[in-house]
């Protein structure tokens, strides 16, 4: 069952974290994670938009690992989180905490595939309003590095 979650992504990102971190990735934005456009640290990950408005994400928390359909996105990676509380929690970075959304997961780690679509068009828009396609698939798994699976870069030519 797919969840539709309409998020400001404030500074061009989005949260996923255990309801108890405490964490800040701000730190953890090196020029790799950017090039990733996926930020960790200790019970958060934060992957990056394109654009700095609303957006709307796709969850589905899922008990196996999916299927790989990467090809029908422009960028996708995945990492793992660790969820001890057993609460996932997503939301833009600066919303309110206590507002958001919260899903039930196995307590332990989570790995997060992130994949995103519509990303040149979004990119191309010069008043920052093309959306772009966001879907999370969250399921339980032994911590594993970062894996890009595919990745999109954005055009040089001021786009």
């Amino acid at each position: 069952m797919t969840t539709h979650l309409e998020l400001f992504a404030d500074y061009h990102q989005i949260h996923v974290m255990d309801e108890h971190s405490d964490s800040d990735v701000g730190e953890a934005w090196t020029a790799q994670a950017l090039f990733d456009a996926l930020a960790s640290a200790e019970g958060i990950l934060a992957f990056s938009t394109v654009n700095n408005m609303d957006v709307v994400v796709a969850v589905d928390i899922l008990g196996d690992e999916p299927e790989d359909d990467s090809a029908d996105f422009d960028h996708v990676v995945e990492a793992s989180v660790h969820v001890p509380s057993g609460r996932l929690t997503i939301l833009g970075c600066s919303d309110y905490l206590p507002d958001a959304a919260r899903f039930d997961v196995p307590a332990g780690w989570m790995r997060v595939r992130v994949s995103r679509s519509g990303l040149a068009v979004a990119a191309a828009d010069p008043e920052g309003f093309a959306p772009e396609g966001i879907r999370l698939q969250i399921w339980p798994a032994p911590q594993q590095e970062l894996r890009v699976i595919t990745r999109w870069t954005r055009p040089t030519n001021g786009a």
